[in-house]
C-alpha cells in the first residue's frame, strides 16, 4: 500500500518488445521485429498530472537538443470507442495541453487519435532530408489503474485512484539509431564519433610518434587509430574522409620535431596549427559541450 507522500513514483525499463512484422514492410533500423524501448511508468495524483508532464517534456527536449534534432509535438484527444467518463478525459487531456503551452511549444491537435485509454502526446523527429520519424511519447493511462485496482492513501485517508502516465523518449533505440545515422549523414559529431581523430604517419619512420600520440589520447578517453598501411599519404586522406573521421592529422618529420599538428577538420581541405596540448584542450571542449560542429 502507497501513501500519497509516495508519490509520483517513478519505474523505469529497457526492455525489448517484439512485433510480428511482415518482411515487406521490414526497413533497415527503423522497422524491425525486435526492438528496444526505453519504457517508463509514472503514478501520481491528479494535482501532479501537469507538472509531471513538464518534467517529462523537458526530458525530451533536453535529449533531442543534445543531439541537435528538431521535433515538433502533436496532441491526441479522446476517441469515439473509449473508456471513462467525460469528466476525467477532458482533465487529462487538459493537463497535457497545459503543460505543451507552458513549455511553449508549436503542437498540433490530433482530434479523436488517442488511445482508448486516454490521450497522448507523440514527439516527431525531423532528419537532416525533411522526414518526420515518431519517437517519444507521452499517453496519460485511465484503463490499467482500474484494471489492477491500484490504490493509494491520499491526505483525508481514504482510497484514491492513482493516475498512471506510459513514456518513452527514445521510443525505439535502433529507430533512434537509424535518425542520427540520417540526419548526420555519417558525419557524427566528435562526442559521438565512433573514431574521432585519425593519425596518418607519411612513413614507417613516423610510426613511433603517432603510436606515443595515439596512447596520450587513449589515455584522455580519445578515441584514435593509426593508419599504418603501406599506401600514398594522399589516399590516407581520402579514405579518411570518405569514412568522415571529424579529424586527420599527418605526421611527418616536421611534426615529430616540432609537436605541432596539422589538423584537418572533416569535409575542409586546409589544415590548421596546433600543438599537442591545445588540440587536446580544443576536442575535449568540442566533447564537454556536446557540440554539433567540428
Amino acid at each position: 500500500m502507497h501513501s500519497y507522500r509516495d508519490l509520483p513514483l517513478r519505474l523505469g525499463e529497457i526492455g525489448l518488445v517484439h512485433r510480428h512484422e511482415k518482411s515487406g514492410v521490414l526497413h533497415g533500423l527503423f522497422r524491425v521485429r525486435n526492438f528496444t524501448q526505453d519504457d517508463a511508468h509514472i503514478f501520481m495524483t491528479p494535482e501532479q498530472v501537469e507538472p509531471e508532464i513538464q518534467k517529462t517534456i523537458d526530458l525530451i527536449d533536453e535529449v533531442y537538443k543534445t543531439f541537435g534534432l528538431k521535433y515538433k509535438a502533436e496532441l491526441s484527444t479522446r476517441p469515439e470507442n473509449s473508456m471513462g467518463d467525460d469528466a476525467t478525459w477532458e482533465l487529462a487531456t487538459d493537463a497535457l495541453r497545459k503543460a505543451l503551452e507552458h513549455r511553449g511549444l508549436d503542437f498540433v491537435i490530433n482530434e479523436g487519435d488517442g488511445a482508448f485509454y486516454g490521450p497522448k502526446i507523440d514527439f516527431h523527429l525531423k532528419d537532416s532530408i525533411g522526414r518526420t520519424w515518431q519517437c517519444g511519447t507521452i499517453q496519460l493511462d485511465m484503463l490499467l489503474p482500474e484494471k489492477f485496482d491500484l490504490n493509494y492513501i491520499g491526505e483525508d485517508g481514504n482510497k484514491h485512484r492513482p493516475i498512471m502516465v506510459h513514456r518513452v523518449v527514445y521510443g525505439s533505440i535502433e529507430r533512434f539509431i537509424g535518425i542520427l545515422i540520417e540526419n548526420y549523414a555519417g558525419a557524427f559529431p566528435v562526442w559521438l564519433a565512433p573514431v574521432q581523430i585519425k593519425l596518418l604517419p607519411i612513413t614507417d619512420n613516423h610510426l613511433a610518434y603517432a603510436k606515443k600520440l595515439a596512447d596520450k589520447f587513449f589515455a584522455l578517453h580519445l578515441r584514435a587509430e593509426i593508419d599504418d598501411r603501406n599506401e600514398k599519404i594522399n589516399k590516407k586522406i581520402r579514405d579518411a574522409q570518405v569514412k568522415k573521421i571529424p579529424y586527420t592529422i599527418v605526421l611527418g618529420d616536421k611534426e615529430v620535431e616540432t609537436s605541432v599538428l596539422p589538423i584537418r577538420k572533416y569535409s575542409t581541405k586546409d589544415s590548421v596549427s596546433m600543438s599537442v596540448d591545445e588540440f587536446i584542450a580544443y576536442v575535449q571542449e568540442k566533447i564537454s559541450t556536446r557540440d554539433q560542429t567540428f
